[in-house]
């Protein structure tokens, strides 16, 4: 069984256009931002908007879809004003989702701004849980994804992800997703086979396999260990490709829907040309 592949795609002129454009390059999965990433907050979604959306996905078989979150939001920010503007769009975007339909939304975890690990750690889990509260029925999973761990950011290590999620009251309503270029920047060696099962041994020694719900597949620029948060093309970047093959091959993740977050280069392509070299490595 192979895994759902797919790619981040645009909304530009409406939602439901990311639908089209993902079979336009053979996206069995997609991943969209349901609002604008670089703003707070979005006009609301109107019946018509969410009904072509749901329309348009049933149209298409109904692939797994994830949406990311805003890049402003910052769940352990030090400033109660960034705090409570991040805290809220969060709980907007999820809101947007249930509408939809997106089963779960991606979100980085956040910076500690100097403040320190274990308390930019406790910040992250009392956020998500003043989220879940105004959220209480809302379907909607968060999904925290592992990061590259930049200047304070945190969550760059599978331990923090852990711990974030045990101090969290609503952790039955948290998962993950990983990322291999930040696992890689990060320090991880997902660049081979080898390195790929003792990463995936880690993953399952701290936060379990059963709870990897997206996984981001994105060669990197940097070096391992960097810490630089830039994407590259399949087979383009310093991972190469058996860390790649040997993450497709992996059975306990076959119904984990993957995606690629690569540049898309002059043509505007570029997503459909590792999507067919990934598919060439199954």
């Amino acid at each position: 069984m192979s895994p759902p592949l797919g790619a981040h795609v645009s909304v530009a002129g409406g939602l439901a256009r990311a639908f089209e454009r993902g079979r336009a390059i053979g996206c069995d999965a997609l991943q969209l931002f349901v609002k604008s990433p670089s703003q707070w907050r979005g006009r609301p979604l109107g019946a018509e908007e969410t009904g072509a959306f749901r329309t348009e996905w049933a149209a298409s078989g109904r692939p797994p879809l994830l949406a990311h979150a805003a890049y402003l939001i910052n769940l352990a920010a030090t400033d109660a004003e960034i705090l409570g503007r991040s805290r809220a769009a969060l709980a907007d975007e999820a809101g947007r989702c249930a509408e939809l339909g997106v089963p779960a939304l991606v979100v980085h975890p956040g910076a500690h701004l100097g403040a320190g690990e274990a308390a930019g750690l406790a910040a992250v889990a009392a956020s998500l849980d003043a989220v879940a509260g105004e959220l209480a029925h809302c379907p909607t999973r968060i999904l925290l994804e592992l990061t590259a761990g930049q200047g304070s950011v945190l969550g760059s290590r599978l331990e923090q992800l852990a711990e974030i999620r045990a101090r969290a009251a609503c952790r039955d309503r948290l998962a993950i997703c990983l990322d291999t270029c930040h696992a890689f920047a990060a320090g991880y060696e997902v660049g081979t086979a080898a390195g790929v099962e003792e990463f995936l041994a880690e993953v399952e020694r701290t936060v379990g396999l059963g709870l990897v719900e997206g996984l981001h597949l994105n060669d990197s620029a940097g070096e391992r260990g960097s810490r630089r948060d830039r994407h590259a093309s399949i087979g383009a970047g310093r991972i190469g490709l058996a860390g790649f093959r040997r993450l497709l091959a992996e059975p306990r993740l076959a119904s984990v829907p993957m995606v690629v977050e690569t540049p898309l280069g002059d043509d505007e392509l570029g997503h459909a040309r590792d999507l067919e070299r990934l598919r060439g490595l199954l």
